[in-house]
Parts: structure tokens; sequence; C-alpha cells
């Protein structure tokens, strides 16, 4: 079993009345979570009910919002009970279905789940405003990673295992850059195991997501802009050119980034400026959710070593995955600083009026190192902080009045930025 930390937030979210909406990439461990709560909840002696629309008995429950009632109603009673509904993206116009049970304000706690989809994703939003929170099951992190992968004999002492055992930590980072974390990828125990288990994930993707979900007919266009996606990770984004490449029209490719971004499969990145005249134009950068993924469109899945050409964007990835972690409970932004002249920083964090700067180096810095770039970006907006993500030791350094931290990736994902 693979503990997720997001498990004691949902858990909490029990309490309250609204709708617990789980969403996210396919095979990250949605219905496994919500088993868990199943589970803790009997074990507490409450009323409990699952239903799956992938169950074919299960289809006719959701003729009607009464039908699925009159059901619930017959198996748990009318008193309080939680009522667990897995892949709710089956149901067509699910948001406007799910608005109208809300609005009865039944005794009922619903715990909902399904893939990313526009259907979950965009319509229950617009339907269930105040109705609903919605929590995103990502990949593991790399702590959820490194936790599993060492039997949880460090889980409360995982910074002094990261300090003492450091060729361990950097094995462990290289396999998590490699192989992503999905945990179905994580769990399989040979490297032939876990490239079926991607193809498998792929192809579910592929297919229902994208073939049955989205409509989308050119699938042989969809998958070579996502190869394409995947080639240039960190890298600016034209569709124009991208159009030119793929053959297909502009809008189109317009609205498969918009579907990738939807489906949780890449992330849309845009520049930090201040004055659209010296800033580079407004060309974004996407990175991918999970890196197995990403490598796996290429043919890089499970490589031994990462390439030292593909190993600075791939790190890149991980370390922008880990900052969205950051910005989930504050109303913070991630961009990216690029300007004319070439200079640029990996990512911006900006919360508020607080602006830091952030880059992300595949390398073992042994004494405080900060490009010319970089430097350019704090004489220009002196931030009160920076950091610098890399392999080496943590480090300090002011610069034009800002400290600038030097951590190892290993620090980072514990440290607390904002």
């Amino acid at each position: 079993m693979i503990k997720r930390t997001l498990l004691s937030l949902l858990e909490k979210h029990l309490l309250e009345p609204e709708m617990t909406i789980l969403t996210g990439p396919r095979q990250v461990g949605k219905t496994y979570l919500m088993s868990v709560m199943e589970d803790h909840l009997k074990e507490k002696g409450e009323k409990t009910l699952y239903i799956n629309l992938d169950y074919d008995e299960h289809i006719p429950l959701f003729k009607s919002q009464g039908s699925l009632i009159d059901y619930i109603k017959l198996q748990v009673g009318e008193g309080k009970a939680y009522v667990f509904i897995d892949e709710i993206q089956r149901k067509e116009n699910a948001g406007i279905f799910l608005k109208g049970i809300s609005d009865r304000h039944l005794q009922y706690k619903f715990i909902i789940s399904g893939s990313g989809s526009l259907e979950l994703k965009a319509k229950i939003k617009e339907s269930m405003a105040g109705r609903k929170r919605i929590f995103i099951v990502n990949p593991l992190s790399f702590e959820e990673f490194v936790n599993f992968k060492t039997n949880y004999q460090y889980e409360d002492k995982l910074k002094d295992f990261f300090a003492i055992e450091e060729q361990r930590t950097q094995n462990l980072l290289e396999e998590y850059i490699s192989y992503g974390g999905y945990p179905k990828i994580v769990l399989a125990k040979t490297a032939d195991k876990k490239k079926t288990a991607m193809d498998e994930i792929y192809t579910s993707y592929v297919e229902k997501d994208i073939g049955e979900l989205l409509g989308v007919e050119k699938t042989d266009a969809f998958t070579s802009l996502l190869k394409i996606l995947a080639s240039q990770i960190g890298s600016l984004v034209n569709t124009a050119e991208l159009s030119a490449t793929v053959g297909i029209a502009d809008k189109t490719i317009n609205h498969y980034l918009w579907y990738l971004e939807q489906t949780f499969i890449i992330k849309k990145v845009t520049p930090y400026y201040t004055n659209v005249r010296k800033e580079i134009s407004k060309a974004p950068i996407y990175y991918f959710y999970d890196t197995g993924l990403r490598n796996f469109m290429l043919g890089l899945f499970g490589l031994p070593s990462i390439p030292p050409a593909l190993s600075g964007h791939l790190f890149e990835n991980v370390v922008f995955n880990t900052l969205k972690q950051y910005i989930i409970s504050a109303p913070a932004a991630i961009h990216f600083w690029r300007t004319k002249d070439h200079a640029e920083v990996d990512f911006v964090l900006r919360n508020g009026l607080e602006i830091i700067p952030i880059e992300a180096k595949y390398m073992l810095l042994q004494k405080p190192e900060v490009s010319r770039s970089y430097r350019n970006f704090l004489a220009r907006y002196k931030p009160k902080k920076g950091y610098i993500i890399n392999l080496g030791k943590k480090q300090g350094i002011t610069i034009y009045d800002t400290q600038v931290f030097l951590i190892p990736y290993s620090h980072f994902i514990r440290e607390k930025i904002i």
C-alpha cells in the first residue's frame, strides 16, 4: 500500500456538508483513496454506499436524480450516510445532475470521483459553485515515492535520510524522474512490467478520455502533438509552428492544448512581465504532470540513466510539479521569465506583491553560483529572496539585497517558500 498525503485532507473534508470531489489523471489512485475512506468510516460504524458508473448494473440508477436517491434510501435508509460515486464522468451532464442532488439538501455526504475530463472539470465547476470542493489527485510526489521505496522506515525523519544517504537519495531521484509517479508504475516490480503498465495507462487515456469523452476523431494528430510537446518541455510553444508541423488548423491546436490541460496531462506556464514592450511575447511553456508519461511518449521510459542533454528540462519539470503543491492552499501563481535578449529564469512564484525567482539546476553546485540571467532578474525586480534548486549542499548568498538560497531538491520538497 502507498500512503497518500492527500488522504488526511480528504477525511477532514468528510465533516463538511458540501460534496467532496476527487479528480485528476487516470490511474493516480482516486478509487483507492475512496476505498480507504470508506473502510475507515465502516470501522467507525458509519453507514456507507459505493456506486461505480463503470458497473453496468449501476448505470440505470442515474436515469434521474430521483431514481438515484430512491436507490440510496433503499440501501442505507434516510439518516446520515456516506455515498461514494466513482467514475462520474460517465454520466452525461454530470455537473447539472449533481447540482440537482445537492439542491435537495439531503442528509447524505457525497464523495465523488472521476478522471480528468471536460465534463467533470469544467461543467461541475460551472454548475456547482459553493456546493463542492474539488481535490486534484496527482501522481506520487517525490516524498511519497521515497517513503514507499524505503518501506516508511524514515517517514518521520526523511530529512535525516536525505542528509546521510546522499547516493541513495540521488538514485531514487533518478528513478523517479525516469519512471514518474503513477502508483501502478511504482508498484510494478520489473522494468518490463512498468513499461506494460504505462502502455495501458496511455492507451486508456487516448481511447477513453480523448476518443470518447472529448470526441476527438484525429487521434493520430493528437498523439503527434503530444509527442512534440514531450520533446520540448521547458521551451516556448508557438501554436502556428505546431500547426504547420502536425498539419492541422491553428484553432484545432489550441483546442487540443486545452484538452490536454483539462485532462491533467500537461500544465501551461505563462511568462512573468511588468512591461509588455520589453518582455518577450506571451508564448507559454508546458510541463507534464508526470515525467514517466512524458518519457514514454519519446521512447525514453525507464532508461538506466538520464542523458545529460535531457536531464535539465526533466528536472525542471519535477521542480515545477513540486511548486504546484506549494500553491494549492495559497493564492499564488507560477510563471517563467524570459526577455528578448535571452535572459531567463525558470520559475517566478508570485504571491500577492511578493515575487520569488527559482532556478532548477540538475548538477551538484559545490559553491554558490548564480547565472547572469538570474542576477539580471534580481537587479531589475529586487525580490526579498530567491532559490536555486540543485543537487549540492545547502548554501546561502546575498546579491543586490536579495537572500538567495541554494538548496538540494531533497530539502526543497519540505522548504516553506511561501
